[in-house]
């Protein structure tokens, strides 16, 4: 199939903005930039992969801007930058400001590992990213090796500050909760973020490829109703257009995020589609279902076409995942994904 034959699909004419089959209004895109990391965090990529995509096929910035604006057009206003490590992308601040003056986009923020973020901080904040999103598994020297295959807990340290100094407030930090790994230590990062005013994201390891499969998985919700009862925290909403349900104090001191693609899953808000770095967009972390762009901006198609593939590929987005029904499906790995 060419670009030319590209329609509205049935029953998609005359929706307000990018809906997909079953009424979710689509608004956020999750753009990866790269697939290529500087750590092997256990849950993520394996040690020893190579199988990452030619730098010929990732998307250029002109390619990305298009694509970028086309779903702006059709009513996305949130972007996320991720990868892979996003921060290794040369240029990562002028993609950034480029994306940020597209109209119709309100919201470009960025997930990190923050190894690099203390070099591009400023310069992001300058270009229009407004929030950052930061991983920390540990604040312990030897489990952030041992989870994220190299010891990095004073450059993600630096990292943050300097984030801070740039002024981006809050920063969330994304804890993935690893059953005998680093559960014991959810009191400790409570402790850490109120001390630096961070907000607190716990989330469960997912089912994708070889790595999610073998994380030690643990359910949140028993984590969940201890902290809410331990801080007195009541449901409270925040920035963002990604899954988390948070929890806060009243006073707006502390906020917590958690993210359950097991235990509660959220596929009926889902808002989303990941575009991975070679154009690829994966309409679903737990289902097969895909659509490739780079062909149709390399064969020179017109806006037109290009929105009219983007209704079509939303249109391919199932219903839900199937992480507790089939936890071996879905063999790519995160990073291959979009973050």
């Amino acid at each position: 199939m060419n670009a030319a034959d590209f329609t509205d699909p049935p029953g998609l004419a005359g929706r307000t903005g990018l809906t997909d089959r079953f009424g979710r209004r689509i608004d956020y895109v999750r753009l990866s930039v790269t697939d290529r990391c500087d750590l092997r965090c256990s849950y993520c990529i394996p040690e020893g992969f190579n199988g990452f995509e030619e730098p010929a096929h990732w998307l250029s910035f002109d390619e990305i801007e298009r694509l970028i604006g086309a779903f702006a057009r059709l009513g996305v206003s949130r972007v996320r930058l991720t990868g892979g490590e996003p921060l290794l992308r040369r240029d990562i601040a002028g993609l950034s400001g480029r994306i940020a003056a597209l109209p119709g986009i309100e919201d470009l923020s960025l997930s990190t590992n923050a190894t690099q973020l203390d070099k591009h901080a400023q310069a992001l904040k300058d270009a229009g990213v407004t929030r950052l999103n930061v991983s920390l598994d540990s604040l312990q020297q030897a489990r952030v090796e041992k989870i994220n295959g190299r010891d990095v807990l004073a450059k993600v340290m630096k990292g943050l500050s300097v984030a801070q100094d740039a002024g981006f407030s809050p920063i969330k930090l994304n804890m993935v909760a690893l059953a005998g790994t680093n559960d014991d230590e959810i009191d400790e990062m409570v402790a850490f973020c109120i001390r630096r005013g961070f907000v607190l994201r716990l989330i469960e390891a997912m089912p994708m490829g070889t790595t999610g499969s073998n994380a030690e998985y643990m359910d949140l919700q028993p984590v969940k109703e201890r902290l809410r009862s331990q801080f007195d925290l009541i449901e409270t909403t925040f920035p963002g257009g990604g899954p988390a349900r948070y929890l806060g104090t009243a006073d707006g001191r502390f906020n917590v995020g958690f993210i359950t693609p097991v235990s509660q899953h959220f596929c009926q808000t889902c808002n989303r589609v990941r575009i991975a770095v070679d154009g690829t967009a994966y309409l679903c972390l737990g289902q097969d279902e895909k659509f490739e762009f780079r062909p149709l901006l390399r064969d020179g198609c017109s806006d037109v076409e290009l929105e009219s593939a983007i209704i079509e590929a939303v249109n391919l987005k199932p219903e839900r995942h199937e992480f507790r029904e089939a936890p071996h499906k879905i063999l790519r790995f995160m990073s291959m994904t979009g973050g």
